[in-house]
């Protein structure tokens, strides 16, 4: 990191006023907050390498306005990438990407304090590599009930041939991750997530709802399954998320997160001694699997 007046230079990206406190609790500056990205990096880029964005920039802070970034605009390093794509009604529009960490510096720079990305990749844009399940309680249940509820979606998962990883969000929910061989496109995967958390939820109506409605989840957990529909995204682990106590949405095992007490637990400060230990997704990537036609018949009945 080389500084010169108000401003420095990390990764090669130019960090103007890194002094600029972004959680007002914690103190984190805008220059602690590219230091997490490089202490990072080699965790967090196999996950949002070559993956479009939508960014979440709060200029002011986390405490101030914040506002969903998917299509370049002016100003933007030119370390974030560019691709056009065509939209699901026929336009064109560029969107970001970051191709390595200069690209997630350069993002810093812009007041981003969370990434979200595509289930897939620039090259094979409309063949997930993903598939994402965000369990979303409703403001009655406790944490223990969403931890039950995402080991009771990886049996179901693992019994239809689908192995998974855990992830807590930084915020109340947790992500169910089944990692994918590029194969099924963007509409089988989506007819399969919906038709697994609608069953699911017709299975266990006084839990789970497969509706985003939010008069439907009293009492009950929603079942995310619109994370996996093209032009979607989901927070990338090792992300900040622009919440009080500036939280990070992290990888965990099966283990660990039975131990767990909250979503919201693991912060920048906590990340060198996680980078200590085996990362708890190793095993993932040797999997081989996917979304096939006999799991969606199993799920469509």
């Amino acid at each position: 990191m080389a500084s010169k007046g108000n401003e420095t230079h990390v990764e090669g990206v130019r960090l103007t006023s890194p002094d600029k406190v972004l959680f007002d609790e914690q103190g984190i500056t805008k220059a602690d907050l590219a230091a997490h990205y490089v202490r990072v990096a080699d965790r967090i880029l196999p996950h949002v390498r070559d993956r479009l964005l939508s960014l979440v920039r709060c200029p002011q802070g986390a405490t101030g306005q914040c506002f969903y970034q998917k299509h370049d605009s002016k100003g933007f390093p030119a370390e974030l990438k560019r691709l056009e794509i065509e939209e699901a009604d026929g336009d064109r529009a560029n969107y970001l990407y970051a191709d390595g960490l200069p690209g997630l510096i350069a993002g810093v720079q812009m007041g981003t304090l969370e990434f979200h990305i595509w289930g897939s990749r620039i090259d094979r844009l409309e063949q997930p590599d993903r598939l994402v399940f965000d369990l979303d309680p409703d403001e009655a249940l406790g944490f223990s009930d969403v931890r039950e509820a995402a080991g009771a979606l990886r049996d179901r998962l693992d019994a239809l041939g689908l192995k998974t990883v855990a992830m807590v969000t930084g915020g109340k929910g947790i992500h169910v991750i089944a990692p994918l061989e590029r194969g099924a496109e963007w509409s089988q995967v989506k007819a399969f997530a919906r038709g697994f958390a609608e069953m699911v939820a017709a299975d266990m109506p006084e839990r789970y709802v497969s509706q985003a409605a939010k008069d439907k989840r009293e009492g009950r957990i929603f079942i995310d399954w619109l994370r996996n529909e093209r032009g979607a995204t989901a927070v990338t682990p090792y992300s900040t998320r622009a919440r009080k106590g500036a939280p990070v949405a992290t990888p965990v095992t099966w283990d660990e997160l039975s131990t767990l007490k909250a979503a919201n637990l693991f912060h920048i400060g906590d990340m060198e001694k996680r980078l200590s230990q085996p990362d708890p997704w190793a095993e993932a990537s040797g999997w081989k699997q996917g979304v096939t036609a006999a799991m969606l018949g199993a799920v469509q009945g």
